[in-house]
């Protein structure tokens, strides 16, 4: 049995992603170090955090899903050392989800890690991220809506607000064990935040591919361009997550709309000063129950003066309709070139098809005249 595990739950939009594609990528030289990744593969992190929710659709998934959390609890059973579990969204868990989620972990002693960000920068970021899985909500009605009561819902305070995630998972071990990473100002290091969350579980970040970039962003109006393009994608073709983040998060998305370096942004001043409550109110409550925190708590805190950015309400139409005509283009040219494609390949497997009659006809009249010799 591991004798330690440290359940990574984020929270989302904390350089997860950054953090989960370095160990993965380096899942060999972690165990050669004594720590293991349990589970088949990096999306198991995912379905098990799925199945320690409850997560109501999981039965109608394939058997390897629904037992993707049977797996890592077998994994940090037979680990002697120490086991990572990372994913985000065990930061939407209940209290009584968590205590579950531990107890099934026992005897091992489980250590809490929670990257953390100012909120302005997490509900921009988040509020982006719930657009690349096909929401159509303003960011104004996306910072207005109230912590949901439902640990299905990801891209809400729920999940953004660090005081409430640790109200819910602080109580499940003692201060000590909670440990708070503030992600580094902009001037720090990129590979700051890598190199505190090694030494807190203990392994050498040196000789890991650093060259994993976090989630790319998209520029103001490009956001509010694929915002109303959602709209026009209600229908079954993008129900599943795999299509979402094929089609819309990926190609349309990362690929098409962030390539254009768009402008940053900031909500509107009234979400700004929420979101300055937020950071007091957590870092307050941090400091309050004794939990470790690894950096600087002032990193939590949106700054009293923000570099000037233009906000949500001051798109223009023009400028929608720009990037829209723009997008239009571009993917015009795409279709083109996977026409292009298809019908070489088309034109491909028909000389294949009739080269390959040929051959068959020269076996045939080849045998009839050996049959007649």
């Amino acid at each position: 049995m591991s004798q330690t595990v440290f359940l990574h739950l984020g929270l989302p939009k904390t350089a997860t992603t950054y953090l989960q594609t370095l160990m993965w990528s380096g899942r060999e030289r972690l165990a050669d170090q004594g720590v293991l990744l349990p589970g088949a593969s990096r999306r198991d992190h995912l379905w098990a955090s799925r199945a320690v929710r409850d997560d109501p659709r999981l039965h109608t998934f394939d058997e390897s899903r629904r037992t993707a959390w049977d797996r890592i609890q077998a994994d940090v059973a037979a680990w002697p050392g120490t086991s990572v579990i990372s994913h985000e969204f065990f930061a939407a868990a209940s209290t009584e989800q968590a205590e579950r989620m531990l107890a099934a972990l026992a005897p091992a002693e489980v250590h809490l890690v929670l990257t953390a960000r100012e909120p302005v920068g997490m509900l921009a970021s988040s509020w982006q991220e719930s657009l690349k899985n096909r929401s159509s909500v303003t960011l104004t009605s996306f910072g207005q809506a109230p912590a949901s009561d439902e640990p299905a819902a990801i891209w809400n305070w729920r999940t953004l607000d660090l005081r409430l995630v640790l109200e819910r998972w602080g109580p499940t071990v003692p201060p000590e064990r909670v440990h708070v990473l503030p992600l580094p100002g902009p001037a720090a290091a990129r590979t700051l935040i890598w190199e505190r969350f090694a030494a807190l579980v203990g392994f050498d970040p040196t000789g890991f591919d650093l060259s994993a970039r976090a989630n790319p962003s998209m520029g103001l109006v490009e956001a509010e361009t694929l915002r109303r393009l959602n709209t026009h994608l209600q229908d079954a073709d993008f129900e599943t997550a795999r299509d979402r983040a094929r089609f819309i998060r990926t190609f349309l998305a990362d690929r098409r709309l962030v390539t254009r370096a768009g402008e940053a942004f900031w909500p509107s001043a009234s979400a700004i000063e929420d979101c300055r409550e937020r950071g007091r109110a957590s870092v307050e409550h941090i400091t309050a129950a004794g939990y470790d925190v690894i950096g600087d708590l002032e990193d939590l805190l949106v700054p009293q003066v923000l570099e000037p950015r233009r906000t949500w309400s001051d798109i223009t139409e023009a400028e929608v309709a720009d990037v829209a005509v723009e997008l239009a283009g571009r993917l015009l040219h795409d279709v083109r070139s996977l026409t292009l494609a298809k019908d070489g390949l088309v034109a491909e497997n028909r000389r294949l098809r009739e080269e390959a009659g040929l051959r068959a006809a020269v076996r045939r009249r080849f045998g009839r005249l050996r049959g007649s010799s």
